[in-house]
C-alpha cells in the first residue's frame, strides 16, 4: 500500500512536466493562431473599431513573445537536431563551386529543394534544380550535372 502511494505521487509529479513540453507541430499551430490574431487586429484597425485595439495589440505582443519562447524551448530541447556536424558519416563535406561537375547521386531527387519559394530562392529555370548539400544550396543543371550557382551556409 505504501509503495503504491509513493509510486502514484512520483507519477503525479512526472506527468505534468512531460505534458508541458511542446512538439514542433504545437509550436507551428501557435504561430498560425498568432497570425490569425494579427489579421483580426488589422481588420479592427481598418474598420475603425478602436475600443479594444490597445488590448488586442498587447495580446498580440504577448502571443509573439510566447511563440518565441516556445520555439527557443523547442530548439533547446532538441539541440542535437540543430547541432552542426553531429552525424557520423563515412564521407566529408565538400565545398562546391559554380561550374563544377557533380555525379548524379549528389543531385538525385532525394536532395531536391522543392519548396524553393519558402526559402526565398529564385525560381529554377528549365532543367535546373535547387539541391541541398549539407548547409549549402546548389543550383544544378540536372541534364549535365554542372553547378550553376552556390549559396554557402544557407541552412545554418
Amino acid at each position: 500500500m505504501r509503495k503504491t502511494i509513493i509510486l502514484a505521487l512520483m507519477a503525479a509529479t512526472a506527468v505534468p512536466s512531460v505534458a508541458s513540453a511542446q512538439s514542433r507541430q504545437e509550436v507551428r499551430e501557435s504561430r498560425q493562431d498568432l497570425r490569425e490574431e494579427q489579421r483580426e487586429l488589422r481588420d479592427a484597425q481598418r474598420y475603425g473599431d478602436r475600443r479594444d485595439v490597445r488590448e488586442e495589440r498587447r495580446d498580440v505582443r504577448d502571443a509573439r513573445r510566447e511563440v518565441r519562447e516556445d520555439w527557443r524551448d523547442y530548439r533547446e530541447r532538441n539541440r542535437n537536431v540543430y547541432a552542426r556536424g553531429n552525424w557520423r558519416a563515412p564521407w566529408q563535406y565538400r565545398q562546391w563551386n559554380a561550374g563544377a561537375q557533380l555525379r548524379p547521386n549528389y543531385y538525385s531527387s532525394r536532395y531536391y529543394v522543392n519548396d524553393w519559394n519558402r526559402y526565398r530562392l529564385a525560381a529554377p529555370g528549365r532543367n535546373l534544380r535547387w539541391v541541398r548539400n549539407y548547409d549549402d544550396v546548389l543550383l544544378v543543371n540536372v541534364r549535365t550535372g554542372r553547378v550553376v550557382e552556390v549559396h554557402r551556409n544557407f541552412f545554418w
